[in-house]
């Protein structure tokens, strides 16, 4: 590793290990704890940047706020008509490895797994997905589906559908080998196949709802637009409606979806294992439901 590389690297591992020391060191958390300045741009950046559980550097690209800039386009190039299989091959391939990589990084990582588990884990779930994606448009080319409701619809239901499986897929070792649960204190008390299962089909509804509604309106207005005289005058102005259309419905809905369940879920200890119920009074218990 470059000398100025690692040196950025410390810099940037030395700045978080601050701003997590102040959240420690200020053991009041009142409101004018929460007024402080410091304090919000410190919480802000331990989410953003820290992955709860290993408390390791999320890497950037994976990183929240850097989805909505590498989905966004994908999801536009994917929804395209087009006269060829191989055309799509790669916004397909480029998106599903994207989302993979994406859930795995972000996903509760509280269970024990080697490298090279979700490193073959994320290769076939890529690989199934991308074989879903380009499903309809083999569909369509294959059996001439004209339909304006088949040619626009079954693209939209079959991205839909695959990035929610997608999720459940890549974060399949969550619920066979359960994540850890822990009570209001922050103490573990064990690990909950349960609980991992909530957690990934949480976020699976989330994300369906997301890719769901980003597809479907720019459709919806691309449909409409064509009829218009403009259209007639500027063909080429459709893509540039339906990349601005995408970007903004992606942009209103990526906080919606991240937010529908928090980050931090609740189970009721009724709901959990035996022997997690026999190990706590607690009626409640959290656990990381992951982004």
């Amino acid at each position: 590793m470059e000398p100025n590389v690692r040196f950025w690297i410390t810099e940037r591992q030395e700045k978080i290990e601050k701003s997590r020391q102040l959240l420690l060191t200020n053991q009041d958390a009142s409101r004018h704890d929460v007024e402080d300045q410091r304090i919000q741009e410190a919480w802000k950046r331990s989410l953003s940047t820290v992955h709860p559980d290993s408390s390791k550097l999320i890497p950037v690209p994976f990183r929240p706020a850097a989805f909505l800039p590498f989905t966004a386009p994908m999801v536009f190039l994917s929804l395209l008509s087009v006269k060829n299989l191989k055309s799509m091959i790669l916004p397909q391939v480029s998106f599903y490895t994207y989302t993979t990589a994406f859930n795995i990084i972000n996903g509760n990582a509280s269970y024990n797994r080697q490298p090279y588990e979700s490193i073959l884990l994320g290769t076939g779930v890529i690989a199934s997905s991308t074989f879903f994606g380009l499903l309809p448009r083999f569909l369509q080319l294959r059996f001439s589906l004209n339909n304006i409701l088949t040619r626009k619809a079954l693209p939209v239901v079959f991205l839909t559908q695959v990035s929610a499986v997608n999720v459940i897929a890549s974060r399949s070792f969550e619920p066979s080998r359960g994540i850890e649960v822990m009570d209001k204190e922050g103490n573990v008390i064990g690990y909950s196949r349960k609980a991992g299962t909530k957690a990934v089909k949480d976020t699976a509804t989330s994300r369906a709802v997301l890719f769901g509604t980003s597809a479907f309106i720019p459709e919806v207005f691309s449909y409409f637009f064509k009829r218009t005289q403009f259209f007639q005058q500027y063909p080429w102005s459709l893509w540039t409606l339906k990349l601005s259309c995408t970007i903004l419905v992606m942009g209103l809905m990526v906080p919606v979806s991240f937010s529908i369940f928090p980050q931090t879920g609740q189970i009721q200890c009724s709901m959990l294992e035996k022997e997690i119920q026999s190990a706590t009074q607690e009626p409640e218990l959290f656990y990381n439901r992951g982004v």
